[in-house]
């Protein structure tokens, strides 16, 4: 059986999270959490959040298998962007853009 979790709009840009999330794909939850807890990146709290969501959805079914729950697929999509403006010389203005992201994580018990 699946269990999906999601984080919508997450502050940082698709790809520097697609780094984190490839540590964590195929692997056992409790392995996951575990490079999650020492990865020194700050996409690794958004990816840690999300995870920790799909186990606490798995723990809510009653059918869930929660030995043999597996992560079967992390998907991070780019999601809109803030437009900023900074000043410039001559007073023109160029955009900054403020990347964003949404995190998927599909959990799979074997079942």
């Amino acid at each position: 059986m699946e269990f999906t979790a999601k984080y919508r709009h997450a502050d940082m840009s698709a790809r520097k999270l697609r780094v984190v999330a490839d540590l964590v794909r195929g692997k056992h939850v409790n392995d996951a959490l575990q490079v999650l807890r020492v990865t020194n990146k700050r996409a690794s709290y958004m990816i840690d959040k999300v995870l920790r969501s799909a186990v606490a959805n798995a723990d809510e079914s009653l059918e869930a298998d929660m030995d043999n729950l597996r992560v079967k697929e992390v998907r991070v999509d780019s999601g809109p962007y803030r437009v900023k403006w900074r000043p410039r010389s001559r007073g023109r203005a160029t955009p900054i853009r403020a990347r964003t992201s949404h995190i998927n994580i599909v959990l799979d018990d074997g079942k």
